[in-house]
């Protein structure tokens, strides 16, 4: 049986001032997969990834979400068709508890337009056991948590509101070895619910520990698409850095 991809893109393109961005870019994000996206600042990696969430508009080419054709004009767009992006700073409000961070402009209200907080805390924790993620308590504003469980709330919150595709820029960029481990623990559990994760990172090891395939980009271009367990580091780098491809391994 064919698995369909849960994303394609197909011929993406954005030009900034006549500079090419992203050129021509396909590839696939299958379910749950993690699909490590690498290359050098400039590369096109972060102008594609706002493409699929709404941010910029592709000025030609394709996306389809589960086999559909879609037009992808605002955010609001792509989270009703279920991708939801973390960015490296997480935009979570420190002054603020998990529950209230989780549905930060996505309260529930009663009939009468109050905010029921019982039903958030309710849904926070089922949300929280899906994950299989404890928090030392709910009701613990944001500013005191770790930098891994911040990054637990940010992905909580992209999981509740049913997340088909999960972007995640640098999440273990400011953690430590533990924390770090901990995210990785908790991407692996996304995925293996079905979740497409893509994985931006500049951290080989990282990407090597958690990728399942790795799409390297260059100058806007893809430079290829390779399963991780069929190359080694060296290779993406060369990738990375000159813009070749391995002799083997191109997926």
């Amino acid at each position: 049986m064919t698995i369909e991809p849960l994303v394609q893109f197909r011929g993406i393109t954005k030009t900034f001032g006549g500079v090419h961005a992203v050129e021509n870019v396909s590839l696939d994000v299958m379910p749950g997969e993690v699909l490590g996206l690498l290359g050098h600042n400039g590369a096109g990696k972060s102008t594609l990834i706002k493409i699929l969430s709404g941010v910029f508009p592709a000025d030609s080419g394709e996306i389809r979400v589960a086999g559909q054709p879609v037009s992808i004009r605002s955010t609001r767009d792509a989270k009703l068709l279920g991708i939801e992006t973390i960015y490296q700073n997480l935009a979570l409000s420190e002054n603020l508890d998990s529950v209230a961070n989780l549905f930060l402009g996505r309260e529930i209200c009663g009939r009468f337009g109050f905010m029921n907080e019982e039903a958030m805390e309710e849904a926070a924790r089922t949300t929280l056991q899906r994950m299989k993620l404890r928090l030392p308590s709910l009701s613990n504003l944001v500013a005191s948590l770790s930098g891994g469980q911040r990054q637990a709330v940010a992905i909580a919150r992209a999981v509740h509101f049913n997340a088909r595709v999960l972007i995640m820029d640098e999440p273990t960029a400011a953690l430590g070895p533990e924390e770090t481990r901990k995210v990785g623990v908790l991407i692996r559990e996304l995925a293996s619910q079905g979740i497409g994760i893509i994985f931006i990172s500049h951290d080989l090891h990282d990407v090597f520990d958690l990728a399942d395939r790795l799409s390297v980009m260059k100058n806007g271009r893809l430079v290829g698409t390779v399963a991780t367990r069929d190359v080694d580091q060296d290779q993406v780098l060369a990738m990375i850095i000159a813009g070749t491809l391995p002799a083997k391994g191109v997926a």
